[in-house]
């Protein structure tokens, strides 16, 4: 793989994945934005999050991807006092949060008419998941699949079949979302 995990939370994202049968996170974003869990208790083996920010990270870009409308007059990247929050217009509008900008003041979750811009998802401290790409093959599942009591994460290869509402979101991430479409609206 030749997407590390800083190329993607700096908005370098691929939108446009090939399938390959690497294995990648599988994330289901119903199940975490379906309120079961209140705070994310997952655990991370990567040294620097022993709390597990990591996975929010992953959240948040396989939400702005997804679920974000993509409006012609994004009011969250308006609202910004600091202009953290910007619509990447090459990107199809991806939405990219500045992290070193961002004060965690949630004003772009409060502007959001849609209601897309979880609060929990601009947090003060940014912590970017690696996918653990570097300690699969040494310690088999990660810990943040083995720890998520909702059977919100696990590893599906990248050529898998995938179904109506599932989605390969960058080069190591696939995302189970029913989100809104613009063409069925």
């Amino acid at each position: 793989m030749d997407t590390s995990a800083e190329q993607v939370h700096q908005g370098k994202m691929n939108i446009e994945p090939k399938k390959d049968k690497d294995l990648r996170l599988y994330v289901d974003l119903d199940i975490c934005s379906s309120g079961k869990c209140k705070n994310c208790e997952i655990k991370c083996s990567y040294f620097y999050h022993p709390d597990n920010i990591g996975i929010i990270s992953v959240v948040e870009l396989a939400t702005y991807a997804l679920v974000c409308r993509k409006c012609e007059e994004p009011h969250c990247v308006n609202s910004c006092p600091v202009e953290a929050l910007e619509q990447q217009k090459e990107k199809d509008k991806l939405l990219m949060r500045h992290n070193m900008r961002c004060v965690s003041c949630k004003s772009c979750s409060h502007a959001c008419p849609y209601g897309t811009i979880y609060p929990e998802l601009v947090p003060l401290l940014v912590h970017n998941c690696d996918f653990c790409l570097d300690r699969r093959n040494k310690k088999g599942e990660p810990i943040c699949i083995k720890s998520c009591s909702y059977g919100a994460l696990s590893l599906k290869k990248g050529d898998c079949e995938l179904d109506e509402n599932t989605f390969l979101a960058g080069d190591d991430v696939i995302v189970h979302s029913t989100h809104w479409d613009k063409e069925k609206a």
